[in-house]
């Protein structure tokens, strides 16, 4: 039952979210690939550019910050790692940690249905208590035919799982 909400979320955001246009301001600021960055003081304020989109998503970008060790071992196969220079899933949706103990969020995981599978099938699956291993033998699999070539993301050190 939560998969199908999830795919249909996931369509929606692909029929109304993905078309929508952004302004720079409010620290909101849009990258030469699309993607809009928004600056906030701290993992718990999520990006204004979320509520442009359906609440499952801003729901896993709430989710994101506390998962970064686990989305941080995932890769991306949606192409994202030679458009966009992205090196695992997390960074589809964070961009850059700030000194402040603020984010830089990025729009570009909740535009695109692979990324927001990807982020919520390892958070989901770590919370059941999959190891990080067994998530990415998941991820790997289920994305490895018919999906662009992942991110370069090292695979999960045994330790770490």
């Amino acid at each position: 039952m939560k998969k199908a909400r999830f795919v249909l979320a996931a369509a929606t955001l692909f029929l109304f979210g993905g078309c929508q246009s952004t302004e720079e301001s409010h620290g909101i600021h849009t990258n030469e690939l699309g993607d809009v960055r928004e600056a906030t003081v701290s993992p718990d304020s999520m990006p204004e550019f979320l509520t442009h989109y359906a609440e499952p998503i801003g729901a896993i970008y709430a989710r994101v910050p506390d998962y970064q060790n686990v989305l941080e071992q995932m890769p991306c196969y949606c192409g994202c790692g030679e458009s966009a220079g992205h090196r695992s899933s997390y960074d589809c949706f964070i961009y850059e940690h700030q000194e402040d103990g603020g984010l830089v969020w990025d729009d570009h995981g909740a535009r695109c249905g692979v990324c927001l599978e990807i982020a919520h099938f390892s958070m989901e699956l770590y919370d059941g208590g999959a190891s990080l291993s067994e998530i990415r033998q998941f991820v790997d699999e289920r994305y490895e035919e018919g999906f662009a070539k992942p991110t370069p993301t090292p695979q999960p050190e045994a330790a770490a799982s």
